[in-house]
């Protein structure tokens, strides 16, 4: 179970730690963006995971606004 690992380290982790996180994802997604316009995009699946650990991580920094 990768992911329930992976959300167990998201919660575990600060707010400030989880913005850098979220901040370095929407970056690579853009990077990947240009990628798949130009062609370039060796595996379309780098761009499904990006987008669904993005979507994580601003789950986590919601449950964390709203519980504290």
């Amino acid at each position: 179970m990768k992911t329930v690992k992976n959300l167990r380290e998201l919660r575990e982790k600060g707010e400030g730690d989880l913005r850098v996180r979220e901040k370095e994802l929407a970056e690579q997604l853009f990077a990947l963006r240009l990628q798949k316009t130009t062609g370039q995009l060796e595996k379309p699946s780098k761009f499904r995971e990006a987008r669904r650990e993005l979507a994580r991580v601003l789950t986590v920094l919601r449950e964390k606004r709203q519980a504290g």
